[in-house]
């Protein structure tokens, strides 16, 4: 129990340093979709922002789906009288 929480305190510890603003992924993606030579305010400059964001939330999800819980999940027994 003790060394769950202090990995769960680790690693939020390391992940408050990856943090990247909206703004700064925002000029990321901006530049990448430049890169691909599309131009902004295009539709397939549109689409390409879309896509990039509907990659990221996919690989968030796919990271929070391997990771495991950090508590057990509790289990309750109840005992009804068979005698009423």
């Amino acid at each position: 129990m003790l060394r769950s929480l202090s990995l769960a305190a680790l690693a939020a510890i390391v992940l408050a340093g990856c943090t990247v603003s909206a703004e700064e992924r925002r000029i990321r993606d901006q530049q990448t979709c430049r890169g691909y030579g599309f131009v902004e305010g295009s539709e397939a400059f549109a689409n390409c922002m879309m896509q990039l964001d509907l990659d990221r939330r996919a690989a968030q999800r796919e990271s929070l789906n391997r990771t495991p819980p950090l508590f057990s999940p509790t289990v309750v027994v109840v005992r009804q009288d068979q005698n009423p």
